[in-house]
């Protein structure tokens, strides 16, 4: 049997081929986006709780009324901006999920998506499969702003979506308050969709204020925002996150959702409902717990050769290993697994044509004290 791919240049992702490295080499993992320490023990007293009192089942199809509710209330609390639960949010399996089904939504045959490079992997296969064309972008190190004149160039008439990421993955950067309102003049201006992945939203570093396009209600009319709450609770493996978007928007987003997944991991929905409506605290408390530890992985570093790029938001750390290598990035991040047991991942990997003589990759601080004391000691040895 011949089987014509439509993904024919895709393989395995570089997290699943660094996270199996990791393991074969018995490496520190710090290249996957995974906490490796507990949840809270009361969100997962909770999950055992609600699973054993038979909440098994399928959940209603946009995700259960009272965690939609909850929802509403984080939306407005943090962004001020009124939602419907009924109509204008969604669960889904997963951030990548979310994103999956916006794009099939919003994106036609012949539109041009406009993405900004380094850019979350699974952007680009999506807009394929939904007939599009991404117009890859490239943000320049070190501090990776969007050039909003090269934006502006780069609309035409067959522009139909705007994908950003803030704070962003991989580079640790946020958006500012202007690039919020240079996103929205644009998007408004030309009559486009935006796509606003904002799974790290609660990870701010510095105390910069938490910004995003549901903050900016012309925006927010013509976008889909995406979160996650494997991010926020520690809980990656529970793949649960949700979608908001305006009821129009929303009714062709379920129309895709409900041939995903129709409906999301019910005993979680139930215990996350619980905890946001009893420990919202530990969501507005999020961005000091990660400030913490970017700060204390930054301080082990310090006797390195890395040289270090400010990280503002996300849980996550870019490095410069040019005074260690010249290695290309990839190769130089598999011969860090193998001969120094730490496992991290190339920036390249995140453009379609990375800067060539870029020397970055991301090392993600999620992990407990001894893990990064163990992981910068032998970083600091190179």
């Amino acid at each position: 049997m011949t089987i014509s791919s439509k993904l024919p240049a895709i393989g395995s992702s570089i997290f699943s081929q660094m996270s199996e490295l990791a393991l074969q080499q018995q490496a520190i993992n710090l290249s996957q986006g995974f906490p490796d320490f507990a949840a809270s023990p009361l969100l997962i007293d909770a999950l055992a709780r609600f699973s054993r009192d038979g909440l098994n089942q399928y959940a209603p199809m946009p995700g259960i009324l009272a965690l939609r509710q909850q929802i509403a209330d984080v939306v407005y609390s943090c962004y001020q901006r009124q939602l419907n639960p009924d109509t204008e949010i969604t669960l889904t399996s997963g951030a990548t999920a979310a994103l999956f089904v916006a794009i099939q939504a919003l994106v036609r045959p012949g539109d041009e998506v406009i993405v900004f490079d380094p850019a979350y992997d699974s952007y680009a296969p999506a807009v394929h499969l939904a007939g599009g064309r991404c117009v890859h972008l490239n943000l320049t190190a070190p501090d990776f702003n969007p050039d909003w004149q090269q934006v502006a160039d780069s609309i035409n008439a067959r522009t139909r979506l705007i994908i950003v990421n803030s704070p962003h993955n991989p580079t640790a950067t946020v958006f500012t308050a202007n690039d919020w309102q240079q996103l929205s003049q644009l998007v408004c201006q030309h009559g486009l969709y935006c796509l606003s992945d904002e799974v790290y939203e609660h990870m701010v570093f510095d105390g910069a204020p938490q910004l995003s396009a549901n903050k900016l209600p012309e925006l927010a009319e013509r976008t889909v925002v995406v979160s996650s709450f494997g991010k926020t609770f520690h809980v990656t493996g529970w793949k649960l996150g949700y979608a908001v978007a305006p009821a129009a928007l929303m009714a062709e987003f379920r129309k895709i959702h409900q041939y995903v997944t129709f409906s999301c991991f019910t005993p979680a929905q139930h215990a996350i409902a619980e905890m946001l409506a009893q420990q919202r605290h530990q969501v507005s408390g999020l961005a000091a717990f990660y400030q913490q530890k970017r700060d204390g992985f930054v301080s082990l570093l310090a006797s390195s050769r890395f040289g270090l790029l400010h990280s503002t938001g996300t849980y996550f750390q870019l490095a410069d290993y040019s005074a260690i290598s010249d290695e290309p990035d990839l190769a130089f991040c598999q011969r860090l697994a193998i001969e120094h047991k730490v496992a991290a991942i190339p920036l390249s990997v995140f453009y379609k044509q990375a800067p060539a003589q870029q020397r970055l990759i991301r090392f993600c601080f999620a992990k407990t004290p001894d893990t990064l004391q163990q992981a910068a000691q032998r970083l600091c040895q190179l």
